[in-house]
């Protein structure tokens, strides 16, 4: 039978060298707000279109290139895919600060009911947004004794993606999608039934990717050792287990692996470390840290963890989001300075150590892959779920140290009737968005 099979096959990363820059995209204009910038940019999970977080308070929606349109050769492998107009297709403005958003689990552009994400805006409702036209589907209320809005720090939808779990002040908020309303709420913080539990904001949430597991981590931003902990769906508020031996910070984002649901990832806030802790055997302390450092040392015991923690300190307390590709083979994160850099999850990995004695120390892992991205702060980065692509989002805050304070007069004297303060603005070094192919 003549025809060619589409058979898709997991997308293969070469770090030997330094990635092609595919598309150079960038943020629709806004003049009201020309500071604007993209925070976090996420895939749709068939990843037809991305979805960026922006400064000025909207969601922009792209379609950077066609994925149906992939030129066939005579071996009948894919060639090259046809770029189209990487502009944003929508723009959707809200009338606060965003705090978080997420895509539906199963959604794509093919399908109009699933083409939806949820999103936390600051004093509103959570809300559930078409993704096609950025119209209000349904809303989520989380509401305090005083009867106000709440927006939560993090979202994140379970596996069978019923149940919509929201992280904010010492509780959990969980909604049934099906039903709009008021939920359910989870004390985190401990209580009389129970001294153990979670204080603080609860900034990140991320669920096991295990069908035979319902667990959970959650992260606060209490600064503490124990600020993550483990739960269970079925045993609700209780949790499993803490982690310990990150570092006395807040906890930024937490990530379990595709590949080993039992490896859950996290950042945390001003380290450039990612920490990566094995929740089969031991709790105590991570089994891998990711060092910025390319020649990090070999390892590190639980103390040396916290006193070396000012080598690893970043200046400002901007989110960098990381991300493990589909196969759970590579992890990615932006920094700072505008590097990218990328790491290899196999490096280093062994099997289960022998329960017997005291748990090896954790092992210092360097970047296999450091490239320059951007010209500025990178706020996260996103694997492509189909093909050997990466997308990065840079941009931050700036503010010049020669910028004035008062008004002068003509011989350069302030004046003594009044003196005018101006609000310092910020500025942009490069707000783009690149396209990265491997």
């Amino acid at each position: 039978m003549d025809g060619h099979f589409n058979a898709w096959s997991p997308p293969q990363y070469d770090l030997s060298h330094p990635p092609a820059l595919d598309v150079a995209l960038t943020l629709t204009d806004d003049l009201k707000f020309p500071q604007n910038f993209a925070r976090i940019t996420k895939w749709c999970p068939d990843g037809s279109v991305y979805l960026s977080q922006c400064e000025n308070r909207s969601f922009q929606l792209g379609r950077p290139y066609a994925l149906v349109t992939s030129v066939y050769s005579e071996d009948s492998t894919i060639s090259h895919s046809t770029l189209v107009d990487p502009q944003s297709t929508l723009q959707s403005r809200q009338p606060a600060p965003i705090v978080d958003f997420e895509w539906y689990p199963t959604a794509t552009s093919k399908d109009p009911a699933t083409f939806c994400f949820v999103s936390s805006v600051r004093e509103c409702p959570v809300k559930l947004l078409d993704a096609s036209d950025g119209r209000l589907r349904a809303s989520y209320p989380i509401i305090d004794h005083r009867e106000r809005f709440i927006a939560p720090h993090s979202l994140a939808f379970n596996l069978t993606a019923q149940k919509l779990y929201c992280g904010f002040q010492d509780a959990i908020e969980v909604f049934d999608i099906a039903n709009p309303g008021e939920g359910i709420r989870l004390a985190t913080t401990p209580n009389k039934s129970s001294k153990d539990g979670l204080k603080g904001i609860i900034s990140a949430l991320a669920f096991c990717p295990s069908y035979e597991s319902d667990v959970f981590a959650a992260g606060s931003l209490n600064a503490n050792q124990c600020n993550i902990a483990l739960f269970s769906e079925s045993q609700g508020q209780t949790p499993l287990m803490f982690l310990d031996g990150g570092v006395s910070s807040g906890v930024m984002q937490l990530q379990f692996s595709s590949s080993k649901p039992h490896m859950l990832y996290a950042s945390f806030r001003r380290d450039t470390r990612i920490f990566c802790w094995d929740i089969r055997y031991n709790s105590d302390q991570p089994l891998k840290v990711y060092a910025s450092n390319p020649t990090p040392p070999a390892s590190l015991s639980k103390a040396q963890v916290q006193t070396d923690s000012s080598s690893f300190k970043e200046s400002t307390n901007q989110k960098h989001r990381f991300d493990i590709d589909i196969t759970g083979k590579y992890l990615s994160v932006g920094r700072q300075d505008g590097n990218i850099m990328m790491y290899d999850l196999d490096n280093g990995f062994s099997a289960v150590p022998e329960l017997q004695g005291e748990y090896p120390e954790p092992t210092m892992i360097p970047p296999t892959l450091v490239f320059p991205g951007h010209e500025d702060s990178i706020g996260s980065v996103a694997f492509h779920p189909t093909s050997s692509r990466l997308l990065s989002s840079s941009g931050s805050r700036n503010f010049d140290d020669d910028e004035s304070d008062s008004d002068s007069d003509v011989d350069g004297f302030a004046t003594s009737v009044s003196v005018h303060q101006r609000r310092r603005q910020p500025s942009v070094r490069d707000n783009s968005l690149k396209l990265w192919r491997f």
